[in-house]
């Protein structure tokens, strides 16, 4: 696993009560994690999440996930536990507009020591958000005390491809992105098998490169104003931000950073 000492929770928390998480917004719309609402589906499928259950969502931000999997695959209820407040009001705004509320709850806490009652959903979910979490083993064990026995821990995140990524390499992606660390595959499988977990699926979406080339082509081809207006028309700041995206197009291409699939079920 590739860390750094730099980035910690009121970083991760800068980037989305600021300008920062307005721009993600923009690439990716509500829904901030690769594949979107294709994505969602996908893993809801895979993991069998459904009507009748209740789920946990851990860095939940602005909750669209949440309000995918109670208006698609009908989940009963969703709590969404994030530690920034901006996403968090805006996420209990738009459920409200959207007749969820009833439905969909938010905590402001942190997602490794989230306050839930021990085993009291039937799932725990999470979608492309995992890697803003410094302390991962204690975050997959929160995810583990949440779930009931017998319930499903299902997540997708950024993580290390299987070409591996350099010290230099890793230090730009992890400071730019404002990521602690970033685990692979077998580091995320190890620490569901440490905490009773049986991993039924843990494998690379394949999704990553192609989703990249879109964002990159989204912000030169459409979206170049509105991206500019977010940044305040800073154009020192825009090349910058083109530098690192396009240095995240060549990671992905090159197989260095993927975006892994996750589904274990609790003993």
């Amino acid at each position: 696993m590739k860390s750094i000492s730099t980035v910690q929770l009121k970083d991760v928390t800068a980037v989305y009560n600021g300008v920062e998480g307005n721009l993600w917004e923009l690439l990716m719309g509500q829904q901030i994690h690769i594949g979107g609402f294709k994505s969602s589906m996908d893993l809801a499928e895979r993991a069998a999440i459904g009507a009748g259950m209740n789920g946990v969502d851990l860095c939940c931000c602005n909750g669209a996930g949440m309000r995918v999997l109670v208006r698609f695959p009908n989940v009963d209820s969703m709590t969404g536990v994030d530690a920034t407040e901006t996403v968090v009001q805006r996420g209990r705004q738009r459920c409200e507009e959207e007749g969820l509320g009833d439905r969909i709850r938010f905590v402001l806490a942190d997602a490794s020591n989230s306050g839930l009652p021990s085993a009291s959903a039937d799932f725990v979910w999470s979608e492309d958000a995992w890697c803003y979490v410094g302390d991962k083993p204690k975050l997959i064990a929160e995810a583990a005390r949440v779930v009931k026995r017998g319930g499903t821990i299902a997540f997708t995140d950024w993580i290390e491809g299987p070409a591996g990524l350099s010290d230099a390499e890793a230090e730009r992606l992890l400071t730019f992105m404002k990521f602690p660390n970033v685990q692979d595959l077998a580091g995320y499988a190890r620490l569901l098998k440490d905490n009773g977990c049986t991993v039924l699926t843990a494998d690379d979406t394949g999704r990553f490169p192609s989703y990249v080339d879109l964002y990159l082509n989204m912000v030169d081809m459409q979206l170049t104003y509105d991206a500019m207006r977010i940044i305040g028309f800073n154009t020192d700041v825009m090349q910058a931000i083109a530098g690192d995206f396009a240095f995240l197009r060549e990671l992905a291409h090159a197989g260095k950073v993927a975006q892994g699939r996750f589904i274990a079920r609790r003993l």
